[in-house]
């Protein structure tokens, strides 16, 4: 690997090891972060392995520490993200690296949640260990890119998905959209569901589709089902409803009608709904509140309207488009996104594309807005 030091590279097949190890946990670990790790005895034979399975349980360190017991004394830890120096849920990672023995340490990604922030590797400096930073440190950083994005912005990592047809077409003219996509591209999509925390849609999504917006068992429990309304002109019955599926939350903002909103959110609270009241019902309000929610990574499965608003408020990093074989045609019919105000070529969103990957007879394109710059 370009920039690293000949004896450094021989942490590099390790490190892969403990990233694969991390991603098994991927959408399960929120706020936490994705994190893997492999422990090595003194002579450099692997004895543990461990990943943070979800938020309030161990973490990847003690994990693999556990497993590799006495054999850890005086052998090297290799671990995708720095290890905590504070009491959170769970005690500091570094007191349990320093008690297991372990002489070296060896990191990819330095964590920039404020509480640790390099803090952690100078603790074990100062007790005399050998750390090392920087291995794989870019293939860490886009693993764990929507933490480093909430903890850098304090709003989730937004992922904008949608299907369409050949010709651009998310609806046919009279509104007629299921399906535009095949079969296993709808199980992609469960399984992109499974791997965030929140997917989002606006009232009329709810209106004219009538959702479900789980990852069909993929993940448990399922991911919150947002929906972001005005209005709160939602129907009475609906599949989002259905609390016993997934939990459901209604976004707000207060309005002047006083008596229709009441009885419209008593009616959601009666069947178990969850209320957010925002400032203003915007796209970054509600981006902010499911931070706070602890959401690293949501899903925006919306109309255009609200599409190209999250797009214009920051709150899309990442765009997912399937697209279908199919030609539907028609002037008046829906397209992915709204207005984005655009008057010049050299006003447009550019993208990071990468390489397309087929689902049975369609095509995913997933690409990246040139504005979020992989986090290092």
């Amino acid at each position: 690997m370009a920039g690293l030091a000949q004896p450094e590279q021989r942490w590099i097949p390790w490190m892969r090891r403990a990233l694969q190890l991390a991603a098994l946990a991927e959408g399960r670990t929120s706020p936490n972060p994705l994190v893997g790790a492999v422990v090595l005895d003194s002579d450099g034979r692997l004895v543990g392995e461990g990943f943070h399975a979800r938020a309030g349980q161990p973490h990847a360190e003690p994990g693999a520490l556990k497993q590799a017991g006495e054999a850890a004394r005086g052998g090297t830890i290799v671990v995708t993200l720095e290890p905590c120096c504070h009491q959170g849920r769970t005690p500091p990672c570094t007191e349990a690296i320093l008690a297991a023995g372990i002489q070296r340490v060896v990191v990819a990604l330095t964590d920039p949640d404020p509480r640790v922030a390099g803090g952690g590797l100078q603790r074990l400096r100062d007790a005399g260990l050998e750390v090392i930073s920087g291995i794989l440190e870019s293939e860490a950083a886009h693993q764990n890119r929507a933490f480093v994005h909430r903890v850098r912005t304090g709003r989730p990592w937004g992922v904008l998905k949608w299907a369409m047809s050949l010709d651009g077409r998310t609806a046919l003219p009279n509104g007629a959209s299921q399906w535009i996509s095949g079969p296993p591209a709808r199980a992609w999509v469960h399984q992109l569901r499974a791997q965030c925390d929140a997917v989002i849609v606006g009232g009329g999504t709810v209106r004219a589709d009538d959702p479900l917006l789980t990852s069909r068992g993929r993940r448990s429990p399922e991911p919150l089902r947002v929906v972001l309304s005005r209005s709160l002109d939602l129907p009475a019955a609906a599949q989002l409803w259905q609390q016993d599926v997934a939990s459901t939350l209604v976004a707000h903002a207060f309005s002047e009608a006083v008596e229709p909103q009441a009885s419209r959110l008593a009616a959601l609270q009666a069947q178990g709904v969850h209320l957010e009241q925002l400032d203003r019902c915007e796209p970054q309000q509600l981006m902010t509140a499911l931070a706070r929610r602890g959401c690293n990574r949501v899903l925006w499965e919306c109309g255009p309207g609200l599409a190209s608003a999250a797009l214009q408020q920051g709150c899309v990093q990442e765009i997912a488009a399937v697209i279908a074989p199919k030609l539907l045609g028609g002037e008046l019919a829906r397209t992915p996104l709204g207005d984005l105000g655009f008057t010049a070529m050299d006003q447009v969103l550019s993208l990071n594309c990468e390489p397309g990957l087929s689902l049975g007879h369609d095509l995913l394109l997933k690409a990246q807005l040139s504005s979020c710059a992989a986090p290092n």
